[in-house]
């Protein structure tokens, strides 16, 4: 064997070793989950009892949010732990491989595939085309294919709404196994009712309640039509807005047509029902898992990508720095770590949960990492903890958000500040009395010092 050959080995051998009696991770991912599910209660209708199960058995954090408000840029900081300032990708268009800070980036199934892991996956886990085939040993459907294909209605859009490219809902003629999120959970209850060489890094990653809003019908019954409550949305909510929050919200657009073709409490019934059945997945992957040979040493990190608004602020999907945006679900259950039926209201990103994973797996620390270990927290979740959760939406345009306050500030100088204490809605902005100006200072000091110019977007 060559010398090279020979030291590969050897490598692979002590990295193997150095892993033995690490912990699985089953890591499930949601897109475009916001918190309105039963533990936050973020809309009072909302039916997840596999999502509480799975929260009254670790940690749920209140407080979390995306480092930035949409899909691509979001995924990609929480799977490299460089956060959008550092890397230049902001929005969905960038393939982040091609960032000149990200192109030799080693990913969190990379780094733990080179400490003894075997990281394996199916569902949506990276943005679009950008899957990353490198970062795993193997996938379903395909290392170039993160999921199957979803079974489309005819005659679309159901919802009446001319040139629109994916935002519809209504019910799909189809049964619950046709579904794909259906197949990625049965391939992951596969992977769980097996034994495994090396410690097993499992991604799942759920596609709804992504849009279009199609589930079949059992789940749009859960939610009777004329039952549907819509989200509180006072007329005068974009009075105290500054041109760069308005120009995001786009008033004009999405909300517009929804009101025009009177379709908001439809909506609201196809995002329910798209938890809805998202949810049953997640039960019927938790029952695989407590039920298989993994149950006793896997650690769960539930997360989705970032928030979505269904009217809040006359807006619609996500794109935007409200809490609505930003504000994602996050949930850790560390068997010998965490503490069951749990919370924490303390402030973290997603940027924090690949140091997270490192740490919980005992590995070395990777010291580029924008975000922090929030071990500490799942040990004592109402402990001391300094940092804030910054949230980054385009080219200079951030969000601050402690325990208490947000921050906004956008390219143009302009401001927002809510105090979430007396205005949870985020209805009332701030940022103009004189007598606020030192909770701006203190929490402008949290910006980036320095904003990577763009990635090149996709040709």
């Amino acid at each position: 064997m060559a010398r090279n050959g020979l030291l590969a080995l050897i490598l692979a051998i002590h990295s193997l070793a150095a892993a033995a009696g690490n912990p699985n991770i089953l890591f499930i991912a949601v897109d475009d989950l916001n918190d309105w599910i039963s533990p936050l209660g973020g809309h009072p209708q909302a039916l997840t009892p596999n999502i509480t199960r799975l929260a009254e058995r670790g940690v749920l954090f209140t407080n979390a949010h995306c480092a930035a408000p949409a899909c691509n840029p979001s995924r990609t900081a929480l799977l490299t732990g460089i956060a959008p300032s550092t890397s230049g990708v902001y929005v969905n268009q960038q393939p982040w491989r091609e960032s000149s800070r990200l192109k030799n980036a080693v990913s969190l199934p990379q780094y733990l595939r080179e400490h003894g892991y075997r990281a394996i996956g199916s569902g949506k886990m990276y943005h679009g085309k950008f899957r990353d085939p490198e970062s795993w040993n193997d996938y379903f459907p395909s290392l170039t294919q993160q999921r199957p294909a979803d079974p489309v209605p005819d005659d679309i859009p159901l919802n009446g709404i001319e040139k629109t490219r994916h935002f519809d809902w209504g019910i799909v003629n189809a049964k619950s196994s046709d579904m794909s999120d259906t197949k990625v959970a049965d391939w992951i209850i596969d992977q769980l009712s097996k034994e495994h060489e090396q410690p097993l890094f499992l991604a799942c990653g759920f596609f709804r309640p992504h849009l279009p809003w199609f589930v079949p019908t059992k789940y749009f019954e859960k939610y009777p039509l004329e039952s549907i409550e819509l989200p509180k949305t006072p007329d005068n909510d974009l009075e105290d807005i500054p041109k760069a929050g308005l120009k995001m919200a786009k008033p004009g657009g999405d909300h517009a047509k929804v009101l025009q073709h009177n379709q908001w409490k439809p909506a609201v019934q196809g995002y329910l029902a798209s938890i809805a059945f998202m949810d049953e997945q997640l039960g019927r992957v938790l029952d695989a898992l407590d039920e298989g040979p993994l149950a006793k040493d896997t650690i769960i990190v539930f997360w989705t990508d970032h928030g979505w608004h269904l009217g809040e602020k006359q807006h619609w999907r996500k794109f935007a720095l409200w809490e609505e945006a930003t504000r994602t679900p996050v949930i850790i259950a560390a068997p010998g770590v965490t503490t069951a039926n749990t919370r924490c209201d303390q402030p973290i990103s997603l940027l924090d949960l690949f140091p997270t994973i490192v740490d919980l797996a005992g590995l070395p620390e990777k010291e580029d990492n924008d975000g922090h270990s929030i071990v500490p927290l799942l040990k004592e979740p109402q402990g001391k903890w300094e940092h804030i959760a910054l949230t980054t939406h385009g080219y200079q345009n951030h969000a601050v958000r402690d325990r208490r306050w947000r921050y906004i500030r956008y390219a143009d100088g302009c401001e927002e500040l809510y105090d979430h204490a007396s205005d949870p809605n985020e209805y009332d902005n701030l940022a103009g009395k004189a007598s606020h100006d030192a909770i701006k200072v203190k929490l402008a000091a949290h910006l980036p010092k320095t904003d990577a110019l763009p990635s090149p977007p996709l040709k």
